[in-house]
């Protein structure tokens, strides 16, 4: 057996599950459950693993030799020369909505991410992935009250709901130069299907057909990422100052657009398009670090995308818009012994942070906004860098004024961090 068989058996097995993963989803699986994701492309996800939720989101201005940082393609070159890094995530949402009249809760189980970097060429690296870019799913239904209405027609039901999501798989290399500056680029396959549906159900009239109303988007695109980060030691203090940025690229998803309207099994509107006519914005982001080696870690980052300049199918009766979306994320981490050998909790790495952000969705002329802080740790397992890493994420988005909807939402992650030596040989098998 080759010494480095173990390892090649893992890649196989990741790009294995990824397609099984993606191809088992339903439209009756719903990777997120907002209201707010009915506008635009969905609730929009944030990028990164357990490992950044924890610490607030951040990630752009990160370096860490023990987890795999996707929020900058540059930051996969802080690994050991050899190491062979995997990292598989899953999340559990928890929302709450509630408005003037009714409330509501759901709960969603889904696949975060996959994961896998590798060594090309002493400190270059390799990295592929695939993870949700955006959610949709929501599922409203109400029952006519007026007397009126009932008296003529019956029984009438009323329903709203959206399914679907975008992910994106990702290959990317990094590089480093001049020993603290590093390079890193990514190629994104955007791919998936949004579907929205708005029916009016007559349970009891036979004199009136059921209205079954909707509109469907199957998307796919290529696009792209940069990232650079630039690091000054302090030797004396054992740290590292590390700034970074990205750049996404914005971008129009082409696909299918079919928009159709039925009464019972009477077809009133069928029309489909082969231009969907879904543009991505642009992404810019900046941040900074300053840690000390095997101890502690602090970092803000900032996110910015325009989405002025795209379009999107509108919903009767609200006024939407899309806006400039912003982040302001803020996080730490500690360590109190990575090396302690007699208490295990000292090897534990504990991690909070906050974050606000300003949505890309505007509704009435009102943006909505959200905000919360995260907790989480990493606990480490048998050897090298392997770990189990959680995080949660409690916040709420939009406030019950303004003709706005409150969500409040509690969201648990868990992330897999596996950690081995690439192509290592054996002196003796």
């Amino acid at each position: 057996m080759q010494p480095q068989s173990r390892s090649l058996r893992i890649i196989i097995l990741f790009l294995c599950l990824s397609t099984l993963s993606l191809n088992a989803q339903t439209t009756d699986a719903l990777g997120t459950y907002s209201p707010y994701s009915m506008f635009g492309i969905g609730e929009i996800d944030k990028q990164g693993t357990a490992f950044n939720y924890s610490m607030g989101g951040i990630g752009i201005g990160v370096r860490d030799n023990r987890f795999i940082n996707v929020a900058n393609p540059a930051a996969i070159t802080a690994r050991d020369t050899l190491s062979f890094m995997l990292d598989f995530g899953v999340i559990e949402k928890n929302h709450y909505v509630s408005d003037f009249k009714t409330k509501s809760a759901y709960n969603v189980f889904n696949m975060r991410n996959m994961f896998i970097t590798v060594p090309i060429y002493k400190k270059s690296a390799l990295i592929i992935g695939v993870s949700p870019f955006s959610n949709t799913g929501y599922k409203f239904e109400s029952t006519e009250t007026d007397n009126e209405i009932i008296n003529t027609v019956g029984d009438v039901k009323y329903q709203k709901y959206g399914t679907g999501n975008i992910n994106q798989l990702f290959v990317g290399a990094a590089l480093t130069f001049f020993k603290y500056f590093n390079f890193g680029a990514e190629g994104i396959y955007y791919f998936g299907t949004l579907n929205r549906h708005s029916n009016v159900l007559f349970n009891t009239s036979t004199n009136y057909n059921s209205l079954y109303t909707g509109w469907e988007y199957k998307v796919h695109s290529f696009s792209g990422k940069f990232g650079l980060q630039g690091s000054i030691p302090f030797k004396k203090a054992n740290s590292l100052l590390t700034i970074g940025a990205t750049y996404r690229l914005g971008n129009k998803l082409n696909g299918d657009y079919i928009r159709y309207a039925y009464a019972g099994e009477d077809t009133i509107l069928f029309k489909k398009r082969d231009d969907a006519q879904i543009k991505i914005a642009s992404e810019m982001a900046f941040g900074l670090s300053y840690k000390q080696k095997d101890k502690w870690l602090i970092g803000f980052d900032y996110i910015r995308q325009n989405w002025k300049n795209s379009s999107f199918e509108g919903t009767p009766g609200v006024r939407f818009q899309p806006m400039v979306g912003q982040s302001f994320r803020g996080g730490f981490e500690i360590t109190p012994n990575r090396y302690d050998i007699r208490y295990y909790m000292r090897r534990v790495t504990y991690r909070a942070g906050a974050y606000y952000d300003k949505s890309y969705i505007s509704l009435n002329d009102h943006q909505v906004n959200s905000f919360g802080i995260t907790f989480g740790m990493s606990l480490p397992i048998y050897r090298w860098y392997n770990a189990v890493s959680v995080a949660v994420d409690m916040g709420q988005r939009g406030m019950k004024k303004d003709e706005l909807v409150r969500e409040r939402y509690i969201n648990f992650i868990i992330n897999i961090n596996l950690h081995d030596i690439w192509f290592i040989k054996y002196r003796y098998d």
